[in-house]
């Protein structure tokens, strides 16, 4: 049956009702698509006699458990922009997809397919806007769009897990990018579409995994903030240790990192202090953005710590029992640390009573948009209105509440675990994901008056977890736990958990042995996936293609740029959205493959102490980010008596070929607002924006000057703008 809808479906050009019909109804089902077909009228490319046949025996023959998709949705839409929307899946699995396919009038020969961190709907992008707006982006690029949920949440792997994680990691992701190119060719006429893939944080993972398990998938990718093996958990548990011994210590600090500063960070630190402080920073976290430090928190951890329960467990004892380990003979600032602590359930919150709990904006924040830097959300809500989602107590920890198990003491669910997300003020937020710890048993048995004990001793011990994980060779950063003859200085675990986790995100361990072209993208603040990391790939590249790596490989590094990929990272004095930089890469990258016009240059960097350092000029640091250097009366810092005016000069410069500065917005307030905006009507490769200002009140004053650069010149266009900004100090004294 299934070839013959295929047969029918390619004689009239449109898309494939496999198996969701039955044999009496097939012939129907394709006529009504055929009607929908011929009332788009020139949305459609007109209809090519031409045989699919064998793109289609080879689409569907590529992995067997992928062989029967079917559509269940197919209609134009207009929103964000006109499209041609697909749904279905494959029969026989959870794996769902979505193509989004412009008119054959705006169709340019190619696909863009977003890798989510993790599994989540292959719905997510819907509803975005602005510069986050992937569909419309894609749309523009003359492309059609693709997203799965990458095989659904059941076939997510973690260490120790039965569960066959290259489903989740490359295969899914592959039947989808196979059977839209069937779709598309019936859609546009017969020839092959180009691919390309794109994901941030675990999707870099897992683009990676798709570009080095697979061939003639993808014809490029733009892997963005990635990791590496070494990443998890060591990344969280270094930072999170780092949090906890600087605790009120980091104001100070970010003040003597600041623009305008002549003071070492290290100053007024006692010697633990100061040590965690070089700990932090030689493994890479980058020192310039512990301006989050307010704002850090367990962040992925939440995702990841069931899984090394249940890979080390015997960590969480021997931590506290064994020599070697900082928790046996611990030290003051651990011992003040622990809670154990008893509370009382006085409350269970449910969907419907969010809205009167005061805790909405927490759960709200909750909710995953699908994001390199927000995806683990995804597991933390509970969509079953009989589970709580929260739990308010009568009583609750309020310090070194940096993340804590819960453990019921009393009830029907007395001796097990609750799943917990967030603490906030006396309230719990849970999940009933297992892949988080939760469970939705559990949180059904709950009753008030039920007694838990509220523990943070695993998270405690988790913190110095990266000290335990010293890798044979290839990671640097780990030298500073090593003696003078290169032995581990802490006792070692039985294994390396980051392997494992890499493998069950990408399928296997990176070699470098992709297909294809790739320009992978990394940032210099970012406070997740270490800026090294870049680097780290980029070598094993090297070692695959030599001296042809720059004919095939590009790595781009995002000055001012965090973890996260949206719009929203503007809203911050300190970092920019490095959106138009992933952007930009998808569009250079298809001109890489199609047209083969090379991208910009790798960027210039070193890397000391784990730490990576850029030129300052942007002739000297190449890439695609425009640089700014912003003076206050000609200095990076400058007193001044209220009322006095200040003068400022912005002078912004784009890298060879990468533009033109289209507009300049200053900030003197600290609000992120950027209020004044210059946009140039002759924009050129270099701008220089001048502006005055007076502070009328006593005070030290941050100055942000941000610039936007766009390849084409373009200031309308909400996409491929790439952004730098650059600060000065102000300080106003009294009269």
């Amino acid at each position: 049956m299934l070839q013959n809808i295929l047969k029918i479906s390619l004689i009239t050009g449109f898309c494939v009702l496999a198996c969701a019909c039955q044999p009496d109804s097939a012939t129907d089902a394709t006529t009504d698509i055929i009607t929908t077909a011929h009332a788009a009228g020139d949305e459609i490319a007109e209809l090519a006699v031409c045989d699919a046949q064998p793109a289609v025996e080879k689409a569907l023959s590529a992995d067997a458990m992928f062989a029967r998709p079917y559509v269940d949705q197919d209609e134009w839409r207009n929103s964000p922009v006109r499209h041609r929307y697909v749904h279905g899946g494959f029969e026989g699995t959870d794996t769902r997809f979505s193509f989004y396919l412009p008119p054959a009038s705006v169709y340019e020969g190619r696909f863009f397919q977003y890798i989510t961190p993790i599994p989540l709907s292959e719905n997510i992008s819907q509803g975005a806007t602005g510069e986050d707006d992937k569909i419309r982006f894609t749309i523009e690029s003359g492309a059609y769009f693709v997203e799965t949920n990458g095989g659904g949440r059941g076939v997510m792997g973690q260490p120790g897990s039965q569960v066959d994680s290259s489903i989740s990691a490359y295969r899914a992701n592959a039947a989808a990018a196979n059977y839209s190119r069937i779709v598309a060719m019936e859609m546009y006429a017969c020839e092959r579409p180009y691919g390309y893939a794109f994901g941030g944080s675990g999707g870099a993972y897992r683009t990676i995994g798709g570009m080095e398990n697979t061939e003639g998938v993808w014809d490029g990718a733009v892997p963005f903030v990635p990791g590496s093996p070494m990443a998890i958990p060591n990344v969280f548990s270094v930072r999170m240790y780092a949090m906890r011994i600087l605790g009120d210590k980091f104001p100070a600090i970010v003040d003597a990192i600041e623009v305008g500063s002549e003071v070492d960070p290290y100053n007024g630190l006692n010697a633990e202090e100061a040590a965690a402080l070089t700990e932090v920073t030689k493994m890479g976290f980058p020192l310039k953005a512990w301006y989050t430090h307010d704002i850090l928190d367990l962040h992925g951890l939440i995702a990841l710590y069931p899984g090394i329960l249940m890979a080390d467990p015997s960590y969480f004892s021997d931590f506290w029992t064994k020599p070697g380990y900082e928790g046996y003979d611990a030290p003051a600032s651990l011992r003040k640390a622990k809670i154990q602590q008893r509370a009382r359930i006085k409350k269970l919150i449910f969907t419907q009573d969010v809205p009167n709990s005061g805790i909405k904006e927490a759960l709200v924040a909750s909710v995953s948009r699908g994001l390199a830097d927000d995806a683990f959300k995804g597991m933390l809500s509970n969509a079953d209105n009989r589970i709580p989602v929260a739990i308010e107590f009568d009583r609750l920890p309020t310090e070194h509440t940096l993340g804590s198990d819960v453990f019921v003491k009393t009830g029907e669910a007395a001796g097990q675990r609750i799943g917990v997300n967030k603490i906030a003020g006396n309230f719990i937020l849970v999940s009933a994901d297992p892949m988080v710890g939760g469970s939705a048993e559990v949180l059904k048995q709950l009753q008030v008056g039920d007694d838990v004990e509220i523990s943070n001793l695993n998270i405690l011990a988790l913190q110095t977890y990266h000290r335990h994980q010293v890798p044979a060779e290839g990671y640097p950063v780990w030298d500073q736990f090593r003696d003078e003859q290169g032995n581990p200085i802490y006792p070692q675990r039985p294994m390396l958990l980051g392997p494992r986790f890499t493998q069950s995100a990408a399928g296997i361990l990176p070699t470098g042995n992709f297909k294809g072209k790739m320009i992978l993208l990394s940032n210099l603040y970012d406070t997740e996936a270490y800026p090294w990391q870049g680097d780290w790939y980029r070598q094993q590249a090297q070692k695959v293609y030599g001296d042809s790596l720059n004919d095939n490989f590009r790595l781009w590094y995002t000055d001012h740029a965090n973890h996260g990929d949206s719009k929203d990272q503007s809203v911050s004095t300190q970092t920019v959205s490095y959106l138009g930089v992933l952007q930009q890469a998808l569009r250079d990258i298809s001109a890489w493959v199609e047209k083969g016009i090379a991208p910009a240059p790798t960027s210039v960097y070193e890397i000391t102490d784990g730490q990576v350092q850029i030129p300052a000029t942007a002739a000297a640091r190449q890439g695609i980010q425009p640089v700014i250097d912003l003076l206050a009366n000609a200095g990076k810092s400058v007193t001044v008596r209220p009322g006095e005016e200040v003068q400022f000069t912005a002078t912004v410069v784009v890298p060879t070929n990468a533009g033109r500065v289209v507009d300049v917005t200053w900030d003197f307030d600290g609000s992120g607002v950027f209020a004044e905006v210059e946009r140039f009507k002759d924009p050129q490769a270099r701008s220089v924006a001048l502006n005055r200002h007076r502070f009328e009140a006593p005070g030290t004053y941050f100055v942000t000057v941000r610039a936007a650069a766009q390849r084409q010149g373009d200031g309308n266009t909400e996409f491929t703008r790439i952004q730098n900004l650059d600060r000065v100090r102000v300080v106003v004294g009294a009269e």
